[in-house]
């Protein structure tokens, strides 16, 4: 390891990648035995609020993308409808990370950038997280029962990545599609809060551009730490590689715009509308794609998709474009 560059655990984001470290020779990468915990920073609730990760909550706005694409005229009513459902999911995640924070303690506490997270570093103790998690639980089932059918999917989410957490997120491959999964099932859930049609084509759109954004996640993390002890990696790395994932995104990238315009084609507008939405829309998702490629393989970034969809100038503008001609349509459609 002599020679190996050390960078601060400052220049990388939780759950983005794994840091190069510098241990002395023979060491393992553990921090010395001798050394004390690092004391726990913040308030105990401010530790609880990190520990259910409200930065990632915007992923939960999937949730009203049919109801605005598939409501016709009458697009926030069906969005209001949908709003109780992504409280649920809001909910079903917060308690997802609690469950997973809980499972890797004591992996994260060996970590040099994950023993920062609230449980492994002391800020959130195991009983309050505990507590917190089971509330969050309380709080989705009181939930679901108010709004119906409606909640199937997000009782199946919630179910499904208990057992992400535990184990399914240690099978390679699996990790990425049960992920992916949880996307469809918040789509699948906006519909049916919504009353909307749930369109096959854009389910396995959702799909593979999370399959996409997944592998290309797996491929980063890879890269990052090719040169650390094993023990230090996500158990499921170790059966992944580079070519394979770089074939996994590539195939995905395809599988995305094919359902993208498959699902545009079937889509209920009439003749000439629907036409027009395939001219505007499709060139601006085949950039974007190109874009998340070019960061993730030039760049060497998409560690965090969620920071890199937001953060980025040039996806926001290709993200302000689509919504603009969307609501430019919607509007002559109504008209």
């Amino acid at each position: 390891m002599k020679g190996t560059q050390v960078s601060t655990a400052s220049e990388y984001r939780e759950g983005v990648a794994y840091p190069p470290v510098h241990p002395p020779d023979g060491d393992t990468g553990r921090p010395p035995a001798d050394l004390p915990e690092e004391p726990a920073r913040g308030s105990l609730v401010r530790g609880l609020v990190r520990l259910v990760r409200p930065y990632q909550w915007s992923k939960n706005a999937v949730v009203l993308v049919l109801p605005l694409l598939e409501s016709g005229t009458a697009p926030w009513r069906a969005v209001a409808g949908a709003l109780p459902v992504l409280v649920l999911f809001v909910l079903a995640s917060s308690a997802t990370y609690v469950v997973n924070d809980l499972a890797d303690r004591e992996r994260d506490r060996r970590h040099p950038v994950k023993r920062h997270r609230p449980i492994a570093s002391g800020a959130a103790p195991v009983p309050a997280a505990i507590v917190l998690g089971a509330a969050l639980y309380l709080a989705l089932l009181a939930g679901s029962a108010a709004v119906g059918g409606a909640a199937i999917p997000v009782l199946a989410y919630a179910v499904t990545n208990i057992c992400y957490s535990f184990v399914l997120k240690h099978v390679s491959v699996v990790d990425v599609f049960v992920i992916a999964t949880g996307f469809v099932l918040r789509v699948c859930a906006g519909a049916m809060a919504a009353s909307v049609t749930i369109s096959s084509w854009f389910l396995l759109c959702v799909f593979s551009v999370c399959i996409l954004l997944g592998f290309g996640k797996r491929r980063h993390e890879l890269t990052s730490v090719q040169n650390e002890p094993s023990e230090l990696h996500r158990p499921a790395l170790r059966a992944y590689s580079v070519p394979f994932l770089n074939s996994m995104v590539t195939f995905a990238a395809s599988v995305t715009v094919l359902a993208y315009v498959s699902f545009l084609q079937s889509d209920a507008a009439a003749g000439d509308m629907r036409q027009l939405r395939i001219l505007l829309s499709t060139p601006l998702a085949v950039f974007a794609i190109a874009r998340y490629l070019q960061i993730l393989l030039v760049s060497g970034e998409g560690g965090e998709p969620t920071r890199t969809l937001f953060t980025d100038r040039t996806m926001l503008a290709v993200g302000g474009l689509w919504l603009t001609g969307f609501a430019v349509l919607l509007a002559v459609q109504s008209w």
